[in-house]
């Protein structure tokens, strides 16, 4: 009953935060990080949660009991059920933790550099090459045969074992360099990988199988130079370049489309802040059909306004089929 309420739930609970997409994004329970606790708001895992700063995670009345029942469980069962209206006496006292002193400027950019070089050395522990790789074999089972591209993405790498916090266990994963608009490295991707029952590599059987290491505001995964093949940095005059939200729905843009330059956002709520060249003329968004809600409607909305304000025109592409462009690739080939 908590995880069908989870949207007045965590307004309740976490009235700091905010909606972005299907989740609600709060700082971290131990005031360690300005946006490390998410909560999933609709569908089979509404009301799960995980603080990516802390480690901890559950589900809604795991949420209920950390946030204002100092973690007592017993407690969180008798606040949830005066919430819902179940009990006929009142909610147990609040016992929400004190707020976290204010952040030392100089340890938070402490703090960043160290994450930002330990997403740099886990990209460099990468193997370059994806051919042979379960990556190639996953993108190949969403019909992304990097085969028939003249060249690898080298933004792309391939991680036999990582380490997985969720699940406490290492898997097979697709990293992803997320680079500022100097081109320097600043996050990394990650999307873990598993063997399926049928024989084929799918993501993971996690809760998030996908998570970003590192400050990733303004930067993107450069997917693909397009017909100039060079640099961002150095894109040729009235450059267009299109953006995606999805990593796999970038790269079904690359295989139909590969004369275009293609950068993938990592979140929707970060493509209106990704930092592009004066030279890039025009700007492709790229818009999954995955169901609109009115945080969507104003992220996307945000990031066309953005753009246009930098004088740039923007073009809007929908899939002619399925919910994103990796639908409409693999509805292709069929």
């Amino acid at each position: 009953m908590l995880a069908a309420r989870a949207p007045e739930l965590v307004g309740r609970l976490l009235p700091d935060g905010r909606r972005e997409g299907h989740e609600w994004v709060h700082a971290s329970l131990n005031g360690t990080s300005r946006r490390s606790l998410s909560v999933h708001l609709t569908g089979r895992k509404a009301g799960v949660w995980s603080d990516f700063a802390s480690g901890d995670a559950g589900d809604a009345l795991d949420l209920v009991a950390a946030v204002v029942c100092a973690g007592k469980l017993r407690d969180a069962i008798a606040w949830a059920r005066a919430w819902l209206g179940l009990a006929d006496g009142p909610a147990p006292s609040e016992q929400r933790r004190p707020p976290p002193p204010a952040p030392d400027p100089a340890e938070a950019a402490r703090a960043e550099a160290a994450t930002r070089g330990a997403a740099i050395k886990l990209f460099l522990a990468g193997a370059e090459t994806l051919a042979g790789t379960p990556v190639a074999a996953y993108l190949a089972g969403r019909g992304i045969d990097l085969a028939e591209l003249t060249r690898q993405p080298r933004s792309l790498r391939y991680h036999p074992a990582l380490w997985n916090r969720e699940s406490h266990r290492h898997w097979p994963a697709m990293l992803a360099g997320i680079t500022d608009a100097a081109g320097d490295m600043v996050a990394v991707h990650r999307t873990w990988l598993a063997l399926a029952e049928d024989g084929r590599w799918r993501k993971a059987p996690l809760q998030d199988p996908k998570m970003s290491l590192g400050r990733l505001a303004g930067g993107a995964v450069r997917l693909w130079r397009g017909a100039s093949g060079k640099p961002l940095a150095r894109a040729p005059h009235d450059e267009t370049v299109a953006i995606g939200e999805g990593i796999e729905t970038a790269l079904s843009v690359v295989m139909a489309c590969p004369e275009l330059r293609v950068l993938y956002a990592v979140s929707l709520a970060n493509m209106a802040n990704v930092v592009l060249p004066p030279a890039v003329h025009t700007v492709i968004l790229l818009k999954d059909e995955d169901g609109a809600n009115v945080a969507t409607t104003r992220a996307f909305a945000r990031a066309i306004d953005a753009f246009q304000t930098q004088g740039r025109s923007v073009r809007v592409a929908r899939p002619p089929v399925g919910k994103d462009f990796n639908d409409a690739l693999l509805a292709e080939a069929v």
